[in-house]
Order: structure tokens, then C-alpha cells, then sequence
């Protein structure tokens, strides 16, 4: 299986993580609340472990601590080696470096670890504790062993230069910077994000990877009428979904060739850019298997190409 690094220093992963903001949360995604559903996690888990893709995204707010808490459960199952990326959420009520060390603490404790591969900043928010005391006190925590690798989520480019020179200062690289990434949300590419990334070494994390399911293929004006948030979000319209059909036909175009789906094929130009990580989000073991088969294969320089030059509306 291939792997990159997160950032210079970081763990060698697999460049398509398991999201798991769906894992137990009952406010975005009514999921998790009872016992079938944590079953069909657990077989979701096994799954993702059998492909290969033993690299999962998690935060202290999912299931307001519950999707850690099923990572912390399923993992006591396998001895195989896993990577854990979970998040600290900025609040008003945090403003001191012991707040930081405090959720760390409680996070640790739910997935039943002593150290997380990456520790990411959920939001660039910052309240009452300034960065450098962020910063500070998540290098403090990798000079304690307790933390792999540090990154962030949601940061603009300033925001990350920031970032990294903080934690410099003590020695530290600035492993990732967790955003939305997708063909159909390219803005990284030109708002300074990804530039500076690269110049950085700076690995991106790239969320909503298959912008809600738009580039699955599943969503078009003719079919499939929209449930949930999606009936409310101009995308999903009759004119949002006509947009995207020149898109969607080259996707398919090339996963004919390859013997792939739109998503797969949507996974795989992300992650064909390099230093880049797709999170997936993943509720049961299809979906996982689905999302696995972005890996293992490539697209001729042709083919990315193509999808370059069809989704450059979707670059600002």
C-alpha cells in the first residue's frame, strides 16, 4: 500500500483517510444512536483495515466525543498498526495552554491511546488564547511524547505561514492543514493555500472530497431528488446539477477506461497531486471498500488534464 508523510517529520500514511464525523453524531448526521449502527461501524472499521487504509480523521466534536470513543472500542479488536488524526476545538472558555493539554488529555483517554499520530487545530478561531500559546503548548505536548505530529484545519495561508514559524521556534514542523478540497472546490489553488503548503512541506488533508457526493455520479437534474440539506443547497438545484454534467461525463469517461467509479476516479486526481490526503467520509464497510478503490492505479497525465481543465470554473 502506499503511504506519504505527513509533513516532514510526521508518520507515513495512507493518502485516503476514513473520515468518521458521521461516527455516532446525532446533530449533523442522526447516525450512531443505537446499537445497530455502532455494529455496521465496527464492520466499517474491519473493512478499512482489510484494504489497507488504516488512517482515520476524528475530533473531540464528533458525537460530541462519541465517534472517538467507537475508534477507541474497535481498535482494542486489531493489533495491526494504526494512525489516529483527532482534533482540539478552539473555545471561548479555553484560553490557557492547560486547556489545550486538558483535551488532549480527554481525547487520548476516549481512544484508549497514549500518543496520536497528528493533533490538529479544528478551527483558526482564536478567542482569548493567542496562537503563540496554541502553538506553544501543542509543542509542548510533542516534547512530551503525547503528540506525533501537529496540524491544522481551516487555516489560510497567512494563517499557516503563522503557524509554522510559532512552532519553529521550538523545533517543531507544521505537519498538515486540514481543508476543503475537492474538483469542485479548488480555491486552494489559487488563494495561497496550497503554494504555500508546498513550500512549507506542509501535507494537505483535503475534506469533502467528493463535494457531498456531487462527483459520485448519484445527484443528477434529471434524477435522484435531494434529501436532507442537500434539497436547500444551490448545488443540488436543477441548475446547480446541470453545471456539474460536463464534469461528471469526464469523470465517467475515464473510470470506463480504468474500470472505476466517478468517485474513485474523483479521489484519485486528489490524491495524484501529491502531498495530498483525501478524507472520506465512511458510514458502513461498502462505502469504505468503495472509497478504497481510488487507490492502486493511476490516470494517464492526459486524463488529469482533462479534469483539470473541465473544473477550472470551480478554481476561485
Amino acid at each position: 500500500m502506499e503511504t506519504i508523510k505527513l509533513g516532514q517529520d510526521g508518520a507515513a500514511v495512507c493518502p485516503l483517510c476514513i473520515g468518521t464525523w458521521a461516527w455516532g453524531d446525532k446533530l449533523f448526521w442522526n447516525y450512531g444512536s443505537d446499537e445497530e449502527d455502532a455494529k455496521q461501524l465496527q464492520v466499517a472499521f474491519q473493512a478499512a483495515l482489510e484494504a489497507g487504509t488504516t488512517f482515520f480523521d476524528t475530533a473531540e466534536v464528533y458525537g460530541f466525543g462519541t465517534s472517538e470513543k467507537y475508534l477507541g472500542q474497535f481498535m482494542q479488536t486489531s493489533d495491526r498498526p494504526i494512525q489516529i488524526a483527532t482534533k482540539f476545538g478552539p473555545a471561548p472558555w479555553r484560553f490557557t495552554a492547560q486547556s489545550v493539554s486538558d483535551a488532549l488529555t480527554e481525547s487520548l483517554k476516549r481512544l484508549g491511546l497514549e500518543r496520536v499520530s497528528l493533533y490538529q487545530v479544528h478551527w483558526s478561531f482564536s478567542f482569548f488564547m493567542s496562537q503563540e500559546t496554541l502553538m506553544n503548548a501543542l509543542a509542548d505536548e510533542v516534547q512530551r511524547g503525547r503528540i506525533e505530529a501537529v496540524g491544522v484545519s481551516n487555516y489560510s495561508a497567512e494563517q499557516m505561514q503563522q503557524a509554522y514559524k510559532i512552532l519553529a521556534t521550538r523545533g517543531v514542523k507544521l505537519a498538515s492543514n486540514q481543508v476543503r478540497y475537492s474538483l469542485l472546490t479548488r480555491q486552494i489553488e489559487t488563494n495561497g493555500i496550497l503554494d504555500t503548503a508546498r513550500k512549507l512541506g506542509v501535507t494537505i488533508l483535503a475534506y469533502s472530497p467528493l463535494a457531498q457526493g456531487l462527483l459520485t455520479g448519484k445527484y443528477t437534474a434529471s434524477s435522484t431528488e435531494p434529501t436532507g440539506a442537500r434539497r436547500i443547497d444551490p448545488r443540488f438545484s436543477k441548475e446547480g446539477l446541470q453545471k456539474i454534467e460536463p464534469v461528471i461525463s469526464i469523470l465517467k469517461k475515464i473510470g470506463d477506461r480504468h474500470g472505476r467509479t466517478p468517485a474513485q476516479v474523483a479521489l484519485n486526481w486528489l490524491i495524484a497531486q501529491g502531498n495530498i490526503v483525501a478524507i472520506a467520509g465512511a458510514k458502513n464497510a461498502n462505502q469504505v471498500q468503495q472509497n478504497a478503490g481510488a487507490l492502486g492505479w493511476q490516470m494517464t497525465d492526459e486524463e488529469i488534464t482533462q479534469l483539470e481543465q473541465v473544473t477550472r470554473p470551480w478554481l476561485y
